[in-house]
């Protein structure tokens, strides 16, 4: 079987495309992440504005998409306007299997329109469409449903869009695909809007053949067994990733209203059981998935005015969200947090970014930092969902000049306002839903996303707390740079993290083989670490610098699982870490 190689560029300046074979870099890195990688290296110059149009927008997929189970997602890369440095992105839905049907393995945007357009892809080339009908609508479902009337190809194609965050350039605006998945960390959505595209969508029509099919059809039967044999993944499916809501309360490590507490005794009304028992409308599944871990909520409300007229709103959630966007805001009403995640889906925002800066905005209000002539006349309380639904209309339009500030991050706010050791973020983006010890700020401060996703630090310090025995820093560093290079084999087969049990050393170089791809199971780890290296040198090429780190001074302060955190073991484990990166 050939390998997808070919790469699609894509000229919104010139609306010119031209397809190029790069089988030199689909060889070495396999695809997703670490073709990505070395494309933004390529096509990104240094110091490049990214709201400017010399920032490419990359997607691409690996070889195993369309062959196995949970092999299924997209890996978007770019400078990220948020932190300035890497910019990368994980989604699912049916985005990977549309672009490898189309017949690529990556396709690269540059420059930028100079009036609204969107992107038509398949097998044949591109179609530059224009986008003025529907460029300033500012529902990113409203965006999708109209697309899908003017293309062709449901049910194998892919609609990546914008909302009104995305044209307004906040810096963390996320592009929605197949409307309940995301490209949500790091601002592609702002990236997105800088270069007037308002969506990309991509179809295909092209099978998959493989050399040996009684060889595959062996390894895909262990693979899908596996998959749905695994307790965990029963979990995912059943009650999904908001399952973790209870026992991270339970332990006291769920951040709660800005992290000031890690525990909440209204935890529940908000947990993956309760919202199962009392909302679950639907459980979807990305393309080519036995799983079906996303969990939506069917929100039942009646019509004002209207007696026995109900409407149905149909809305996403996750252990993240109901993190970002409840427990951090102490909005613990379970219909006001559904009411505040489907605002934020809405209007294209990214979910933990959200909920981050407006825990800073309430902390920052009670402290006296602002007043309600910044917020607009907004009381912005813990547990408030109306206030807070306005604020996220406020950061998207941009009235004033605080709210122009929130929608540049955390960071940039508490910077302009004050607050910085209560501004809760890692290496610029805000901080995912997890305080269980040192070793899972550790993995946010040295992730290449400085995401939760990036070495799941949290599952060391987990653990330690079974085993009552905290790792030394040295060790804690050795072991999440382990797991964050063997993550980087896994993102460029673009396999699901959450089958990472299943998609061990073995098992990859046995399914890579049936797809053209020959790499012995002991050269896995060392392509990993190059990739890893090469999204840290174009980190630093654009000005990162890991002893520059600012840690939040509150998590020293609130107390984790494994008792309070002490500053001196992370910076040590992230100076260590650092250090065997590069030895």
């Amino acid at each position: 079987m050939r390998l997808p190689t070919r790469v699609l560029m894509a000229d919104l300046n010139t609306r010119r495309f031209s397809v190029e074979d790069r089988a030199d870099l689909f060889q070495y890195y396999i695809g997703g992440s670490g073709v990505a990688i070395s494309l933004l290296n390529e096509y990104c110059p240094k110091g490049a504005d990214p709201l400017g149009p010399d920032n490419p927008i990359i997607f691409a997929v690996g070889p195993l998409v369309g062959l196995y189970p949970l092999a299924s997602k997209t890996v978007a890369m770019f400078k990220s306007p948020l932190t300035g440095n890497l910019g990368e992105s994980h989604a699912g839905g049916r985005s990977a299997v549309a672009i490898r049907s189309a017949g690529y393995g990556a396709i690269v945007i540059r420059g930028a329109s100079e009036t609204p357009i969107y992107v038509s892809v398949d097998s044949k080339g591109v179609q530059f469409r224009d986008a003025s009908g529907i460029w300033g609508i500012a529902s990113s479902v409203t965006t999708g449903r109209i697309i899908r009337e003017l293309e062709t190809g449901a049910g194998t194609r892919t609609i990546m869009r914008i909302g009104g965050a995305g044209e307004r350039l906040v810096r963390y605006a996320s592009v929605i695909t197949e409307t309940y998945r995301h490209f949500g960390r790091l601002g592609l959505g702002a990236v997105f809007g800088s270069k007037k595209l308002k969506a990309v969508t991509v179809s295909g029509d092209h099978g998959f053949e493989v050399s040996d099919r009684k060889l595959y059809r062996e390894t895909y039967d262990d693979v899908y067994k596996r998959a749905v044999s695994s307790p965990v993944m029963k979990k995912y499916h059943d009650i999904g990733t908001a399952s973790n809501i209870m026992p991270l309360n339970l332990q006291k490590g769920l951040p709660t209203m800005n992290l000031r507490a890690t525990t909440s005794p209204e935890a529940e009304r908000i947990s993956g059981e309760k919202l199962a028992e009392n909302y679950l409308g639907r459980r979807v599944a990305c393309a080519h998935c036995p799983v079906a871990c996303i969990h939506i909520a069917a929100l039942r409300e009646p019509y004002a005015n209207e007696p026995y007229f109900y409407k149905t709103t149909m809305i996403p959630y996750d252990y993240e969200l109901i993190y970002a966007l409840g427990s951090m805001l102490g909005v613990f009403d379970e219909k006001m947090m559904l009411h505040l995640i489907d605002a934020v889906e809405i209007w294209g925002l990214d979910a933990m970014s959200t909920g981050v800066v407006l825990a800073w905005a309430t902390e920052a209000m009670e402290r006296g930092l602002i007043g309600q002539g910044e917020t607009l006349g907004l009381a912005l309380k813990w547990g408030d969902e109306p206030a807070y639904a306005k604020a996220v209309e406020h950061i998207v339009k941009q009235p004033n000049e605080f709210y122009a500030a929130l929608a540049r991050g955390v960071d940039f706010a508490s910077k302009r306002y004050g607050g910085e050791e209560y501004a809760m973020a890692f290496g610029g983006n805000e901080m995912p839903g997890y305080h269980t010890g040192p070793i899972s700020h550790v993995g946010h401060l040295t992730g290449s996303r400085h995401s939760h996703l990036d070495a799941a630090g949290y599952s060391i310090d987990q653990a330690a707390l079974k085993d009552k025995l905290l790792p030394d820093a040295k060790t804690a560093a050795s072991k999440l740079l382990k797991e964050e290079a063997w993550r980087q084999v896994l993102s460029s087969l673009v396999v699901c993290f959450f089958a990472r049990g299943i998609y061990d050393k073995d098992m990859v170089s046995k399914t890579l083989a049936t797809a053209g791809h020959k790499v012995p199971p002991e050269a896995l780890e060392s392509i990993g670490m190059q990739i890893l290296r090469e999204k840290n040198r174009f980190k630093e090429r654009e000005g990162f610098n890991h002893k520059e780190l600012r840690i939040p001074g509150r998590v020293f302060e609130t107390p984790s699982p494994l008792g309070k955190i002490d500053e001196k073991y992370l910076r040590e484990s992230v100076e260590e870490f650092y250090r065997l990166l590069y030895a």
